[in-house]
């Protein structure tokens, strides 16, 4: 049996806010979270060269998203 506490550090790294986004790739399934919600689970597209800019496809037929770091998102990977 595995000690509670590496269970639990193993699932907290899984679900751990990307603060550097410059290492998320294209195709990559990530969360976007805001004001504590989950208000996306979506596919990277593309990520600035600064990684402050996240353009994401939504799973259903809408336009492309842009989060930009400076709106107050966090991102996390799904």
């Amino acid at each position: 049996m595995k000690a509670r506490g590496a269970v639990l550090s193993r699932r907290h790294a899984h679900s751990a806010v990307v603060s550097d986004w410059r290492t998320l790739r294209a195709g990559e399934r990530v969360e976007i979270i805001k004001q504590a919600h989950v208000v996306a689970t979506v596919e990277v597209e593309e990520v600035s060269q600064s990684g402050n800019v996240l353009w994401l496809v939504p799973s259903g037929p809408a336009e492309k998203q842009l989060f930009l770091k400076s709106d107050g998102v966090q991102v996390r990977r799904g």
